[in-house]
C-alpha cells in the first residue's frame, strides 16, 4: 500500500472520529447561539437571525451518523461507501458554507436590528408584562440601563406614570441592596445603555459560531480530497493489470 493511500485513509479515519467530536461541538455551539439569541429575542426584529444556529444543529445530528459510515467505508475501501461518504461530506460542506455566509449577513444586520426593536420594547415596559421581564433580564445580565443611557427612561410611559424620578430596580448595580433606582443616586445604578452592549454580545456570539463553522469546513475540504485520492488510486489499480512475460512462438 503506497504512501498516498495510507495518508488518505489515515485522514479519513481521523475525519470520521472528528465527525463524532464535531457533532458534539456543533451541538454545543448551535445550542449556545440559539439560547443566547433566545434570551434576547424580544430585541431582535428579524426572527430568521436564528437560521444559522438551526443549520448548525441539523448538521451536528447528521455528523454522528456520518462518522460511522465514513469509518466503515474507509477500512473496507468500498467505492460505493466512499462515494456515498464523499456526497455526504460535500452536502455538509455546502451547508456549512451556507451557514457561514448567513452568519456574515446577519452579523452585519444585528446592530440595526437591535436599534429598530429596542426602543419599542422599552416603551412597552410597565413592570409586569413580557416586555418588562425581557428588559429587566437584559439590564441585569448585561449590566446596563436604558437604550443609549439611563436618561432614556425619562421618555418612557412607565416613567411618566410613576412620577418618582427613578429607573427600574433592574438598573441597580449588584451589591447595592438599598438601591431604589433613583436618578439622583447615579452611583447606585448602571448609566451605560443596553443597545451597544447587546449588539456587541450578539455579534461576538455569531463570530464564535463563524470560526467554528469555518474550521470544520476546511476539514471537510481535506476529507473530500482524501476520498478522491483513494477512489482514483483504486480505479487505476483495476484498469492497469501487471504484464507477465511468457514464451511466444
Amino acid at each position: 500500500m503506497d504512501c498516498g493511500i495510507i495518508t488518505s485513509k489515515s485522514v479519513l479515519l481521523f475525519l470520521s472520529v472528528i465527525f463524532w467530536l464535531a457533532g458534539a461541538c456543533l451541538s454545543y455551539v448551535g445550542s449556545y447561539v440559539f439560547t443566547s439569541y433566545k434570551n434576547y429575542g424580544n430585541f431582535l426584529e428579524d426572527k430568521y437571525t436564528l437560521l444559522p444556529a438551526v443549520i448548525i444543529l441539523v448538521v451536528a445530528v447528521v455528523m454522528f451518523i456520518i462518522g460511522i459510515i465514513g469509518c466503515c467505508a474507509t477500512l473496507r475501501e468500498s467505492r460505493v461507501g466512499l462515494g456515498f461518504f464523499l456526497v455526504i461530506i460535500l452536502i455538509i460542506f455546502a451547508a456549512e458554507v451556507a451557514a457561514f455566509v448567513l452568519a456574515i449577513v446577519y452579523q452585519g444586520r444585528i446592530k440595526s436590528d437591535v436599534e429598530r426593536s429596542m426602543n419599542d420594547v422599552f416603551q412597552k415596559y410597565d413592570g409586569s408584562n413580557a416586555e418588562s421581564r425581557a428588559v429587566d433580564y437584559l439590564q441585569q445580565q448585561v449590566q446596563c440601563c436604558g437604550v443609549n443611557s439611563y436618561i432614556d427612561w425619562n421618555t418612557t410611559q412607565w416613567y411618566n406614570s410613576t412620577g418618582n424620578h427613578s429607573v427600574p430596580e433592574s438598573c441597580c448595580k449588584q451589591g447595592f441592596t438599598n438601591c431604589t433606582g433613583s436618578m439622583d443616586q447615579t452611583e447606585n445604578i448602571y448609566t451605560l445603555g443596553c443597545e451597544s452592549k447587546l449588539a456587541r454580545i450578539l455579534q461576538d456570539v455569531m463570530s464564535y459560531a463563524m470560526l467554528v463553522i469555518l474550521g470544520f469546513a476546511i476539514l471537510k475540504f481535506f476529507g473530500m480530497l482524501s476520498v478522491c485520492v483513494i477512489t482514483c488510486k483504486n480505479r487505476r489499480q483495476r484498469e492497469y493489470q501487471p504484464l507477465y512475460s511468457g514464451t511466444y512462438a
